[in-house]
């Protein structure tokens, strides 16, 4: 009988460039869960999670059947309180999708990339992290380029929430570095094949 896939976390801050060492994981063959855009798609979708928004939030939160990000954006940038409390509603309907997902594959290993997989404790559930850094500067380009109406002030307060990069290393089981001086592919199917090798 077959073992269930290993499950194995990918996450950095934002601008460090996982989703595009997850892109190249999916070009190697591995099953990719992009955890972030599957939130986006269950709080229009999952009817429990829409309730349960409303309930938290207000009825502003939906506008004729679609998520009023604005709304829900100026409420949880101004509070962490709330933003807590909004991922605390989110992450556990993700969990559960992403199990119900991963339940459908028989390789050697499965990947799930999110932004805050360490932040939510949804790491604990997995068998391995992966965690891609890169230089704050190089970080702060592609932000700015990716998103031209973030300030680099909004840019920075991003980056200031989210985990420190060396309490995220001392969690993580492998890092890919996303810089000038080490090239990702070789780095991304290294790690491939030592993953398959479990």
């Amino acid at each position: 009988m077959k073992n269930s896939p290993l499950r194995v976390g990918l996450t950095g801050g934002i601008g460090t460039g996982k989703s595009t060492v997850g892109q190249i994981f999916k070009l190697l063959g591995v099953p990719v869960y992009d955890a972030d855009s599957m939130a986006k798609r269950l709080m229009v979708e999952d009817e429990n999670l829409i309730t349960a928004i409303k309930d938290e939030f207000g009825s502003e939160s939906y506008r004729s059947g679609s998520l009023n990000r604005q709304f829900l954006a100026e409420k949880v940038f101004k509070s962490e309180d709330l933003l807590d409390k909004l991922n605390s509603l989110v992450h556990p309907a993700v969990a559960s999708d992403f199990d119900i997902w991963a339940s459908k594959f028989k390789g050697k290993y499965i990947l799930k990339e999110a932004a805050l997989l360490f932040e939510s404790g949804s790491y604990n559930e997995l068998d391995d992290v992966i965690l891609v850094l890169s230089p704050l500067e190089t970080r702060i380009e592609r932000i700015a380029k990716r998103d031209p109406q973030r300030s680099p002030e909004q840019i920075l307060n991003i980056i200031e929430r989210q985990m420190p990069v060396d309490q995220a290393k001392g969690m993580a089981d492998f890092i890919i570095d996303n810089d000038e001086s080490h090239m990702l592919i070789p780095q991304v199917y290294e790690l491939h094949n030592l993953l398959n090798s479990y």
